[in-house]
């Protein structure tokens, strides 16, 4: 198994990619989503004082193969690889999630993305099919110690309070029109939209050597802003696997939203989908609770055996990335680099207890 970090926006620099290097990372999973940046003023109050609200992309440009190539050479240089790319631009498939006119344009820009992706040499894209997004959270000292890391709480806010035209993901893609009614979607319509996005997108992904991995649902409601969420328990992991036989439509596995998932064993899904080798790369954070209510904690300090998720890993003969996909924040001059560095040498140690040990035939 293989360590991996996540990075984004001012993060996806030289000095970030050094950290990761000392911290034994070999893998980095990018963001270009501009994430908190940009956020008009009214956005935390439109989002019903909750977020996270991840910015504006209403001016973001298909992102290309000189962008990826040059992406992947600033990895290489530090002695790294790109294991993935992690979301679309919500401004590159805003219609394809809500059925709009122009889905078709926005799947051809999408097709050749994705082959400007492979050609660069990035083997992997993350996606999360949802229209609300990730939503619903409080940043709050929650975790030990009181380090600051995020909590869900349905009863403490209006879970149906919906979305603002122009907005998915809890990015504005465009300027909201007035008099527009607010986006409902029921679980039947979204399947459906999934199923024409995959049955599109995963023929082009096989060409051109990528993999497209779908993230669950986090918060794993059953319906979040007047949207139905699609992968809010196991089950529907497979759901989304039969939609079309590929080695490219695999799984972002996130432990941590599995675990929130009221329905299911995080276990037993672990095995599953490890032994089918449908996992492209593993989201690994540790929780307090499911839904309706959880913490983030640190990864050591949840409900999750974080040792036994690495021990099925390795006794399936999983060999992909893990990934800290969030960690709480410590209180020191570096709060991001502290929290990090603890979840990756938690990790790290974890991956060589496994490794030590034969896997079984």
């Amino acid at each position: 198994m293989k360590l991996g970090l996540n990075l984004h926006g001012a993060r996806l620099s030289p000095d970030y990619l050094k950290f990761a290097a000392q911290a034994g990372v070999t893998h980095i999973v990018a963001h270009f989503n501009r994430y908190e940046q940009g956020v008009a003023p009214d956005a935390m109050a439109q989002a019903g004082g909750v977020g996270p609200v991840l910015g504006d992309c209403s001016d973001d440009r298909l992102w290309t193969y000189d962008d990826f190539a040059a992406l992947v050479a600033m990895v290489r240089a530090h002695g790294l690889e790109i294991a993935a790319l992690e979301n679309f631009s919500p401004k590159f498939w805003s219609d394809i999630l809500l059925d709009g006119p122009e889905k078709r344009a926005q799947m051809e820009g999408l097709k050749q993305l994705v082959r400007d992706a492979g050609r660069a040499g990035i083997p992997c894209i993350g996606y999360n099919f949802s229209i609300a997004g990730v939503w619903g959270w409080r940043r709050g000292p929650f975790a030990r110690g009181g380090a600051v890391t995020v909590a869900f709480d349905a009863a403490t806010f209006d879970s149906d309070r919906p979305i603002p035209d122009g907005m998915v993901w809890n990015m504005r893609y465009r300027a909201a029109r007035p008099g527009v009614p607010p986006v409902h979607v029921d679980e039947h319509a979204l399947w459906e939209r999934l199923a024409w996005f995959l049955r599109e997108l995963v023929p082009v992904a096989e060409e051109a050597g990528v993999k497209l991995a779908a993230h669950p649902d986090d918060p794993p409601a059953d319906s979040l802003r007047g949207a139905a969420r699609l992968v809010n328990e196991p089950a529907k992991y497979d759901r989304l696997l039969s939609v079309i036989d590929s080695p490219s439509n695999a799984l972002e596995f996130c432990v941590g939203t599995v675990q929130e998932m009221p329905r299911g064993d995080l276990y037993d899904a672990i095995r599953r989908f490890a032994r089918a080798k449908k996992i492209a790369y593993v989201h690994l954070r540790n929780v307090r609770g499911k839904v309706p209510a959880y913490q983030e904690s640190f990864i050591d300090d949840g409900d999750i055996d974080m040792a036994r998720v690495i021990r099925i890993l390795h006794e399936e003969g999983y060999d992909g990335v893990l990934v800290p996909d969030h960690a709480p924040e410590m209180t020191c001059p570096s709060p991001w680099h502290a929290g990090f560095a603890f979840a990756l040498g938690y990790m790290r140690a974890l991956v060589q207890q496994a490794s030590a040990a034969p896997a079984p035939h």
